[in-house]
């Protein structure tokens, strides 16, 4: 995901939520333009995004000093399609700066939202598949990405768009045991329990909710390495100790149980020792990292 740049919002001019006619004159000089942070920049000049991400944009105008609430349509602006490629990002409409401030909202990745606030969205069940020419990867695909420029005006220059994890990420480490003799082979693979991958979105506050009629349903993790492996998932807590992390291997499955409360936009670690024999097996959780990269 490369540098960081600005992007300049291409479309027609917005009047209070409808598409201004092609008689009134645009002056370009009141475009707005939009610097994009991704989560894991630590200066503007850095960004994790690839060529092909596309962000969504949704722009609010203020009426006197108070702030109009985010739709599903009727915006200055609605779910303005902006894309990166050879580092720039470019837009699928122009939007202007009001004269009144604006709420700019941005989130991370693009889809077509039937709901402001109760948008039904999963990540993932199998977030080790690649990225393919068509589609992100399993894991990408579940990393849901928000950001939000309050009370905003022409005056202020750029709006700044920090992103920000919503959901919750676990990273699982495999440690050899005294018994276990190896390396940690090829076809290994780890499941996260217990977790429903189903939730509610709100793109106006940036939360995802656990569904409520959700089913609880495993995840296969990404494998970053021969004994790292990590998997994001919908923010929630498992109040009784029910199976946590599985790991296969060889016709072999180690199964560990526990209980958890996994916290929006915090990264959680877990090393678990293995041996020879899956009756022997041996779970440290590490600390939380929030903002993780």
């Amino acid at each position: 995901m490369k540098k960081i740049f600005y992007v300049l919002i291409a479309a027609t001019l917005l009047i209070v939520g409808c598409e201004n006619s092609d008689n009134i004159p645009v002056i370009d000089d009141a475009a707005m333009r939009i610097e994009v942070l991704h989560p894991s920049a630590t200066r503007a000049t850095e960004t994790s995004f690839e060529d092909g991400d596309v962000i969504g944009l949704f722009v609010t105008e203020y009426i006197g000093e108070t702030a109009s609430p985010l739709q599903i349509s009727g915006n200055w602006a609605n779910n303005v399609a902006t894309t990166f490629e050879d580092a720039l990002w470019t837009p699928a409409k122009k939007v202007y700066w009001s004269e009144n401030k604006m709420d700019v909202y941005g989130y991370y990745p693009y889809m077509k939202p039937t709901s402001i606030d109760e948008q039904l969205w999963s990540v993932q069940l199998d977030q080790s598949t690649p990225e393919t020419t068509d589609a992100l990867s399993g894991y990408e695909a579940s990393d849901f990405l928000w950001a939000k420029a309050e009370g905003v005006s022409q005056e202020d220059g750029e709006v700044q768009l920090q992103f920000k994890h919503i959901c919750s990420k676990l990273v699982v480490k495999l440690v050899r045991g005294e018994t276990f003799e190896g390396d940690f082979p090829d076809n290994t693979v780890v499941y996260l329990h217990s977790t429903v991958p189903t939730a509610t979105m709100d793109f106006e506050k940036g939360i995802v909710s656990k569904d409520i009629y959700g089913e609880v349903t495993p995840i296969k993790a990404k494998r970053l390495s021969s004994d790292t492996f990590e998997v994001i998932l919908i923010p929630q807590s498992i109040q009784s100790r029910l199976p946590f992390v599985e790991i296969e291997m060889n016709g072999i499955a180690y199964m560990t149980y526990d209980l958890f409360s996994y916290l929006p936009g915090v990264q959680y670690s877990v090393s678990i020792t293995l041996n020879s024999s899956p009756e022997q097996i041996e779970v440290e959780i590490g600390g939380n990292i929030e903002n993780w990269e």
